[in-house]
């Protein structure tokens, strides 16, 4: 009979244990995991130094947004002259959606459809300031692509409306 108590004993401390781990785990779940469900704040980068910089180092020339509303937070922003002067500016829109601008000499269908996460070409096109940008519709970003600007392709893509799609490309400008 010596060995059965012991049998209990140990099956009696297993249940111990089991049930201070699941507190110890409630504890940690309940004070160090954030449990936040609103997007984080993203921080507004001043992209002019990078600008000025892309601007005189492309062999394009760079657009940015001129006149867009604070509520549009630059967000990213890089100039990649190895890889094809590539430009790119990342936006978050007033609701919170994003919206990117990617310029570039690369070759043409690699750059779009990597710059617009595998979007596909649809017929439809929008004229922005005299100019035909070409509607492209995918899984994860919508896109407008201008093709032909001096060697450059220019997409604005993102997870925003087509209408915001279609202001932040209406407020590019080169000089």
């Amino acid at each position: 009979m010596a060995g059965s108590n012991g049998k209990q004993k140990t099956a009696r401390d297993m249940v111990l244990s089991l049930a201070l781990i699941g507190i110890a785990a409630a504890g940690v779940w309940f004070f160090a995991i954030p449990h936040d469900d609103h997007a984080p704040d993203l921080k507004r980068v001043d992209y002019r130094v990078e600008l000025l910089t892309a601007r005189r180092a492309a062999s394009y020339p760079v657009a940015a947004p001129e006149g867009l509303p604070s509520a549009w937070k630059a967000t990213s922003v890089r100039f990649q002259g190895e890889n094809g002067d590539r430009w790119h500016l990342g936006f978050q829109a007033p609701d919170g959606q994003y919206v990117q601008i990617e310029q570039s000499t690369q070759k043409r269908s690699a750059f779009i459809d990597e710059a617009s996460q595998g979007a596909s070409a649809t017929k439809q096109t929008e004229t922005i300031d005299g100019r035909t940008w070409t509607r492209y519709t995918g899984g994860r970003y919508d896109a407008l692509v201008l093709e032909g600007t001096k060697g450059s392709t220019t997409v604005v893509a993102g997870t925003a409306s087509f209408a915001d799609l279609t202001k932040a490309a209406a407020a590019l400008k080169t000089q």
